[in-house]
């Protein structure tokens, strides 16, 4: 650990923000190019550093490859990196350069030359370690500021990284994009109940793990495998005295009256109300959760009952079509037999006899010109 120096103290104080944009970029970069094996990729970050506050906004992946038997032999194409730089300065100008990150998830030992190497772009160079494959609850993102490490015993100082804390934080304008992507990740099924229980479950796992590093750190302090470092000590004692007083004893609902003794089956007054405001929270949810289910199952009735409405009246309607062509293909039956039978429409049709009597008569009368013709014949 390096000694406790101005430089160190702000460097730690900064506060590193990293977009939920340079995570997507770096995952995509290891899944297309080292997903399923043991090596790591390596690109160049973005954003402006003010000297307080780090804000890494932006990313491009770099081609890098390393040897796995032997650390000391890597390459990095920085020519690459120049040119990459080049045109992001002319994308956006505000976009710096300023550190790089690897997929980690651990400090490797050629990482301080490598970081040697970005200083010809930015004096001093931030290195975040994005765990691409997360296997522990909470924040992803490892920052790092290399120093120098100044010696108790006076012998020559060498380079080594500070930890820096680190938050993930999007822009009001990632905020919408951010918010799909969770939308098609998380599982719609799941209600608001459930998804809030396992937040909590994973805060409170996260918590674990953090008092556990912590006690692990203070053991071995104790053990003297680590020297005493009172910067950390006295961060560790601001937290534990930010904490509420849990244990106090109850305070007596009348002047006077002595308070009921102190013990592990007392409940503080702080103990009780937080619990009766916990429970009121969860029956609030539980019962949102609820009317949201019930709600839900009714508009799937009601869906259920108008799609059966629905095919209800398809059936009806092919059926009338059915019955309507069906009656119509009779009538054509019943027209042709009519025909067939010596009927038409205009009436009955006229028979041999018939005609012969029209076209009698129709002759102008036939039968008695001839007789008159005779009668004519015998008076001469």
């Amino acid at each position: 650990m390096p000694a406790t120096t101005a430089e160190t103290l702000s460097l730690v104080q900064r506060t590193v923000s990293v977009a939920p944009l340079v995570l997507l970029s770096a995952a995509d970069h290891y899944g297309r190019t080292a997903k399923g094996t043991k090596k790591r990729v390596v690109g160049v970050l973005l954003g402006q550093n003010d000297g307080k506050n780090v804000r890494v906004s932006n990313s491009f992946a770099v081609p890098f490859e390393e040897d796995e038997k032997d650390p000391s032999v890597w390459f990095l194409d920085h020519s690459y990196v120049e040119a990459m730089n080049d045109m992001f300065k002319k994308v956006n100008a505000r976009e710096k350069l300023i550190g790089w990150y690897h997929s980690g998830p651990k400090l490797r030992a050629s990482d301080l030359e490598i970081n040697e190497l970005f200083k010809r772009y930015t004096p001093n160079p931030l290195l975040v370690i994005i765990d691409v494959q997360p296997k522990e609850v909470g924040v992803p993102t490892d920052a790092y500021f290399a120093v120098e490490e100044i010696k108790d015993d006076g012998t020559t100082t060498t380079k080594t990284f500070v930890h820096t804390p680190s938050i993930i934080e999007a822009e009001e304008a990632e905020e919408i994009g951010v918010e799909h992507l969770l939308r098609d990740i998380r599982d719609v099924a799941v209600g608001t109940l459930s998804t809030r229980i396992t937040s909590q479950l994973q805060s409170l796992q996260g918590l674990h793990l953090r008092l556990r590093d912590i006690g692990t750190y203070l053991q071995k302090v104790l053990d003297g495998d680590l020297p005493i470092n009172h910067a950390i000590l006295g961060n560790l004692q601001d937290v534990f005295n930010l904490l509420p007083n849990l244990s106090a004893p109850k305070i007596a609902a009348v002047a006077g009256t002595a308070a009921p003794p102190a013990g592990p089956d007392a409940d503080s007054d702080l103990a009780r109300a937080m619990s009766v405001k916990t429970n009121d929270q969860l029956m609030t949810i539980y019962l949102s959760s609820l009317i949201r289910a019930i709600t839900a199952f009714h508009d799937l009735i009601e869906n259920k009952i108008q799609n059966k409405q629905q095919e209800e009246d398809k059936e009806n309607a092919s059926a009338a079509k059915e019955a309507a062509a069906a009656a119509k293909q009779k009538d054509g039956k019943d027209g042709g037999e009519k025909q067939a039978n010596g009927t038409s429409s205009n009436g009955p049709l006229l028979n041999g006899e018939d005609k012969d009597k029209d076209a009698g008569g129709a002759g102008g009368k036939g039968p008695d010109k001839g007789k008159s013709k005779d009668a004519e014949g015998k008076k001469k």
